[in-house]
């Protein structure tokens, strides 16, 4: 995803990090007890119950799929099908998204196929300042 692309857009989530200069990536938190990934801030770790022991970590921009669901219903003007994945990222961290560039047949999907993230325009959204978001995607690698 190019600068231009991402200056002056806004994330879709508060883990989705876009600094300027550099490309966007997805950002959890780290267990410092036990290695356990999360998502967003949290001074708990869920799986050991350390305190006070997360610290923030970029995650990779490729895994694996783990689970999916084909969506025909969803809420006026978002297009269906689609492909909500969950996906276990290298090194670490499980993340839901859309998959995309791959047709939502269950013929076409495969559990634990590689995919990556890619970072893209949020289905053309924008917030009331006229403001586009930016999104992640999971696209097979």
């Amino acid at each position: 995803m190019s600068e231009a692309a991402v200056a002056g857009s806004l994330p879709v989530v508060d883990w989705l990090k876009l600094p300027e200069g550099e490309d966007p990536y997805l950002e959890g938190h780290k267990c410092g007890d036990c290695g356990a990934i999360f998502l967003g801030v949290r001074s708990v770790c869920s799986k050991c119950g350390a305190r006070d022991k997360l610290a923030p970590t970029k995650l990779a921009n490729k895994g694996k799929l783990y689970s999916y669901s084909i969506v025909y219903r969803s809420f006026p003007g978002i297009e269906v099908p689609y492909i909500s994945a969950v996906v276990d990222l290298e090194g670490g961290g499980t993340i839901k998204g859309n998959l995309i560039g791959v047709e939502p047949d269950p013929e076409n999907l495969k559990f634990d196929m590689p995919v990556e993230v890619v970072y893209r325009d949020a289905l053309g959204r924008k917030d009331a300042d006229g403001n586009s978001y930016i999104s992640y995607f999971f696209q097979p690698a």
